[in-house]
Parts: C-alpha cells; sequence; structure tokens
C-alpha cells in the first residue's frame, strides 16, 4: 500500500471516529420522523376554516328485497282469533322487532325463495322480488283485507348486516336494525379505527344491481355528509387500509431496531479504533 493511500485510510478513519455518533443520531431522528403519524392524520371532517358548514342530508334510496331475503312480519287484526294464523310465538310476546335478537329474529323470519316469492299461510305466494318494505306491507294489507277486519301489517328486514374488517379495533360482521346506519356508525360497531387506519383511503364494496362495486371514500372531507354512500345498506362492507406510517408508542417503539443500531455502531466504532 502506497504511502498516499496510508494517508487517504487515515483521513477516512478520522472522519468516521469524528462524525459516527451524529451520524447515527441522524438516522435515528429520520427513522423516528418518517415513521410518525400526526395528529392531523387520525381526524375525521377536518375543517378548512372555522365557518359552519351545512350539508343537504344524503338520499337513502329504499332496499329493494332480493332473493334469500328474510322478512319480519307481525300481522294483527280487530279479529284477533284469525290473525293468531299468521302469528309466531314471538309475535304474541313483541311488538317491536328491534327488541329481538338477530337470531331469534331469523328464526322466525320468513324467506324469500330463489324465484322471488314470499310463501305465506292463507295467503299463499306473493312475488316480492325488487319490492320495497312499504310496497310489501300494501300487498299483504290488501291480500288480508277480505280475510281479516282491518289488518295492521308490519315488516321488517332481518338479515341487515355490515361487515367492517381492516385496521379497525373489532373487525367483524355486525347486525343493525335501524333504517339509516352511516358509514362512521359503522366503523363504532367495531371500536372506532385503530391509531394505523387511513381515514383518508376507506374503501365501500358494496352489490348493485348485480354489480359488485369498490368505492373509496375519504373520511376526513366533511361532504362525505352528503354524499350517496354516506349511509350503509343492507350487506355493505367497509375495509380501512392501513397507513403508510406508523405511531410509536411505549408499547410499541422498535427497540430491537435500536439495540441492532447500537450493537452495529459499537462493532464499526471497534473496527475504525483498531
Amino acid at each position: 500500500m502506497s504511502f498516499k493511500n496510508i494517508i487517504q485510510k487515515n483521513q477516512v478513519m478520522l472522519f468516521l471516529k469524528k462524525n459516527l455518533r451524529f451520524f447515527i443520531i441522524g438516522i435515528i431522528i429520520l427513522s423516528q420522523l418518517t415513521s410518525c403519524v400526526t395528529q392531523h392524520e387520525v381526524e375525521y371532517m377536518r375543517k378548512t376554516d372555522n365557518a359552519l358548514k351545512a350539508f343537504k342530508e344524503a338520499d337513502v334510496a329504499d332496499y329493494r328485497l332480493k332473493p334469500n331475503d328474510e322478512l319480519y312480519i307481525k300481522i294483527n287484526s280487530l279479529d284477533d282469533p284469525a290473525a293468531n294464523i299468521f302469528s309466531t310465538a314471538t309475535n304474541a310476546q313483541s311488538s317491536n322487532v328491534e327488541n329481538i335478537s338477530p337470531y331469534g329474529a331469523s328464526l322466525l323470519s320468513y324467506i324469500i325463495n330463489k324465484e322471488g316469492f314470499l310463501q305465506l299461510p292463507i295467503i299463499g305466494d306473493i312475488n316480492v322480488k325488487d319490492k320495497t318494505l312499504s310496497e310489501v306491507r300494501l300487498i299483504l294489507t290488501d291480500s288480508l283485507s277480505h280475510i281479516l277486519s282491518q289488518p295492521i301489517v308490519t315488516v321488517k328486514l332481518v338479515n341487515r348486516y355490515v361487515s367492517v374488517l381492516g385496521f379497525v379495533k373489532n373487525p367483524g360482521h355486525y347486525p343493525f336494525s335501524q333504517e339509516k346506519l352511516s358509514i362512521y356508525d359503522a366503523i363504532g360497531l367495531a371500536g372506532d379505527m385503530t391509531i394505523f387506519g387511513s381515514r383518508k383511503d376507506v374503501v365501500l364494496a358494496r352489490n348493485e344491481d348485480g354489480k359488485n362495486l369498490l368505492i373509496n371514500l375519504d373520511l376526513t372531507n366533511p361532504s362525505i355528509l352528503g354524499s350517496q354512500y354516506y349511509y350503509m345498506r343492507p350487506n355493505d362492507m367497509v375495509y380501512v387500509k392501513p397507513l403508510k406510517k406508523r405511531i410509536w408508542g411505549i408499547s410499541e417503539f422498535p427497540f430491537g431496531i435500536l439495540l441492532s443500531s447500537l450493537s452495529f455502531s459499537i462493532l464499526v466504532y471497534s473496527i475504525i479504533k483498531k
């Protein structure tokens, strides 16, 4: 090795000795800055200013019935003995389907067959495919008018479910009974997003007219309140994507990475010192 090369090597070693500590600190700081999640990234419906904003309520299209849907039907009449033909034990005990568990309501419901027909005692087969609950109620009321005295019909959809998956605290398949369930309500059923869930990139999977749609939603934009996708439909699926960054808490701090970096630094320093 030439004298010139020896001098250059010594200069490199001297530079590394003086700046190794700063180099390691810089790596750690850089990794922290590129990995942390800011408070801004975990907020819903961020405001661009302090002005109060009003949004027209999102339209909720009436649900159209499909084969394999389950209907809870309650029939009352002034002629109670005749109305009991259509009753079940639960009809007699409860006046509101919301008081029944989803599993119990399913056992006591009427299922629409694959041809789209609903089979009821005395009335027979009724085609309910693509009809709304209100339309079915009117059809049943009209069909019962010559059998019962002033029939009162209540029709509820039993199979109201929404699946919430991805970076939420409790992913799962959740039943709901209310007519209007917003996407925020659905995420709330799953215990809210985790700190790693992306509020800006939420995917809604929905079957519409026989087609499976994937809709990307930004839950940080207040305009979602007026969107046609604000309210859930039965059998919708919500998927929360992960953030590209991660926030490190005390229980999640990468001590392994830190120890590995320190070990590597000590090794390099030992080699340089020799």
